[in-house]
């Protein structure tokens, strides 16, 4: 690669990174498959491993790319904002699409539902119990990991790594209360379109918390290891505007569906 250039974007270098992420995902779906019909996860574990690999590698090296060899200037910090921007917003349209199935299936129940809701023989959650608490502590963690970005801004190590650590916590924290919540559940995904809709939207935000803990954890493992200054941080901010977007769609879960669909 030419290391004398007049430009401020990066040009990356030929990865294999994107090939083999994308046929280990292949791998993992079709492991899914065996899995689900063949009742051996063998093939799902060896995709799992691939991807995690490859997560593992293709991070390593973007690390390398902005911290230790600069390639990430202003003009390319820049088109990494937008695309997390552009990011969350598929991500917005993503929830908002289970958010419109259940009010149109709560807002009019059909026959098949007894024209009520919840429907017939569905026993709900009591919003003020679980659902409240992990309310509170996904609140909880937009205060911490915002009390880190403002340590990192003021260059205070030892602020930001015990803010970021209480982040992680409360994160896992939540996901094992919502794992809780699901072997405690008095209905299935398969009882009915309130079920289905139950699962769907809070499954696909329990794992948004997973994959914000271990973006955030990484950040912490980061931050321990220095790569962060107070005018460079980025990864982290993308990191905490990942976590703010999954506790406003956690707001809007517990009142819609936990509160007023009980």
């Amino acid at each position: 690669m030419n290391l004398y250039k007049n430009h401020p974007f990066h040009l990356v270098d030929v990865s294999p990174w994107p090939l083999l992420g994308s046929l280990g995902a292949m791998t993992t779906m079709m492991g899914l498959i065996k899995w689900f019909h063949l009742n051996e996860n063998n093939l799902l574990f060896l995709g799992l491993t691939i991807l995690i690999l490859v997560m593992y590698q293709w991070r390593r090296d973007i690390t390398r790319e902005s911290t230790y060899q600069g390639h990430h200037t202003y003009n390319v910090t820049m088109g990494l904002r937008w695309g997390m921007i552009l990011f969350i917003t598929s991500e917005v349209f993503f929830f908002l699409s289970f958010f419109w199935g259940f009010f149109h299936s709560s807002l009019s129940p059909s026959i098949e539902l007894g024209m009520i809701w919840p429907p017939k023989g569905i026993q709900t959650f009591n919003p003020i119990e679980i659902p409240l608490l992990n309310t509170l502590i996904l609140l909880t963690s937009g205060l911490t990991v915002t009390w880190a970005h403002h340590g990192l801004m003021e260059n205070n190590y030892t602020q930001s790594l015990h803010s970021l650590i209480l982040t992680v916590m409360l994160g896992m924290y939540f996901t094992i209360l919502q794992a809780y919540e699901y072997i405690e559940a008095p209905f299935t995904i398969a009882d009915s379109v309130h079920g289905s809709a139950f699962f769907m939207a809070t499954g696909f935000h329990g794992l948004h918390v997973i994959i914000g803990s271990t973006f955030l954890l990484i950040c912490l493992i980061r931050h321990i290891l220095g790569h962060f200054s107070c005018i460079h941080h980025f990864g982290f901010e993308a990191a905490a505007w990942y976590w703010h977007f999954v506790d406003v769609v956690w707001l809007f879960l517990y009142i819609s569906i936990y509160w007023w669909g009980s």
